[in-house]
């Protein structure tokens, strides 16, 4: 949220007659999600643009459904299947970087960053320079450059809304008139798919088996994070950036049901939590009809049903992500990019079966402790993007060099 380094609430806005609404990333499960909310009430919200990564065929699809003026794909060299997929509906389409940058910057109500990892960066300070309401799904720009779009936020009177469902649930529980009345904010982690299994058990998982959360349905890399606890790691950095608290007071709590979302815990005592179905598109709708609410498409929490409502304290050796962070935020400067760039590298080495599921710690770690002793603090924007750069490359030249492990 603009202004949440002063702890305060984005102030409700008027909401238009037909909401126009962007979306950055609209092939992936976030993306998908959003559109599928979207075409429940055509009436209200109007497609302003579209971007995809690779999936053209899809993109096309979802152009020739919603109708917008503008749509982009990531990658130039699916640029053709996109092009003769919307030859003669008049919609306008590009390819490339700059292609998604323009798209970000079309006129809208609403857009929903959720271009997956850093790359979603770029685009979602173009949209934030708008001034409009950005419903940010992409934690890792927070991550790496929670100051400059925090700022870029209260310049241009941007709302940052969360739509992680764990952000999400404390914006909804957050009292931010009395920011001295909060005492800590707890973020709910399901353990994924690994919770109750040892560091011995875990060594020789597959992709598979890793990207098989019990609970929610997610992309690939989002469920291998979840199962290294990288994700929960990642959110309490989104969460200080988000809330403008100090890492001692953002706290972690394993709750394998993923029925309580997050919580809010006050000075005197009480604990404020939002609940809700293992469904993306209640959050979703939360920050695309913010400050109203919206009806959803989505499943929804039947508390009729006997619910164990299990909570658990995290085990830092099982999953050492939780207490690596904590140094991260503490040193600050470049760690935060260094930490999310390492594990995209990392994760995509897993996926493709090159490294083992623990050494995207280990690689994590390693990038960390390498460099907290040589890199300074970032200055501007060029130089988050030269750190970025760096660790990826530091990175692969890590895995190039250990024993190849094909799962």
């Amino acid at each position: 949220m603009p202004q949440s380094q002063q702890n305060r609430r984005p102030a409700a806005q008027a909401v238009p007659l037909h909401r126009k609404v962007t979306v950055l990333g609209s092939t992936g499960s976030v993306g998908t999600n959003t559109l599928d909310l979207l075409a429940s009430d055509t009436q209200k919200f109007r497609i302003s643009a579209l971007t995809g990564g690779r999936n053209a065929l899809l993109l096309a699809e979802q152009a020739r459904k919603f109708r917008p003026g503008f749509v982009a794909l990531a990658d130039e060299s699916e640029y053709r299947t996109l092009k003769d997929s919307l030859a003669g509906t008049g919609i306008a389409c590009g390819a490339g970087d700059q292609a998604v940058l323009e798209a970000a910057a079309m006129e809208a109500d609403v857009t929903v960053a959720a271009i997956s990892g850093f790359a979603g960066l770029k685009p979602a300070l173009t949209a934030i320079e708008q001034g409009n309401i950005l419903a940010l799904a992409n934690k890792e720009s927070l991550v790496c450059a929670g100051a400059y779009m925090t700022v870029a936020a209260q310049k241009s009177g941007c709302d940052i809304l969360p739509v992680d469902s764990e952000h999400n649930a404390i914006f909804q529980v957050l009292d931010n008139r009395s920011p001295e009345s909060v005492k800590r904010l707890i973020l709910t982690a399901s353990g994924g798919p690994f919770l109750r299994k040892s560091r011995a058990e875990i060594a020789d998982v597959t992709p598979a088996e890793a990207v098989a959360h019990p609970n929610w349905s997610m992309g690939a890399k989002i469920s291998v994070d979840s199962a290294t606890m990288m994700n929960k790691a990642l959110e309490v950095i989104e969460a200080h950036y988000l809330f403008g608290l100090q890492q001692e007071r953002i706290d972690v709590l394993m709750h394998p049901q993923s029925i309580v979302h997050s919580m809010v815990e006050y000075i005197d005592g009480s604990i404020l939590a939002q609940l809700g179905a293992s469904d993306m598109r209640t959050p979703i709708a939360y920050a695309l009809a913010w400050p109203e609410r919206m009806p959803t498409t989505g499943d929804f929490l039947d508390l009729t049903k006997p619910q164990n409502l299990e909570f658990l304290p995290p085990d830092e050796l099982r999953f050492p992500a939780l207490a690596l962070v904590r140094e991260v935020l503490k040193a600050g400067g470049a760690m935060p990019t260094v930490f999310n760039s390492a594990n995209e590298v990392a994760v995509a080495a897993f996926l493709d079966g090159a490294i083992g599921f623990t050494a995207i710690e280990s690689l994590v770690a390693a990038a960390v402790e390498d460099a907290a002793t040589r890199l300074p603090a970032p200055e501007n924007l060029e130089d988050i993007f030269a750190v970025d750069q760096e660790i990826r490359a530091l990175t692969s030249e890590r895995i190039a060099r250990m024993p190849k492990t094909r799962l």
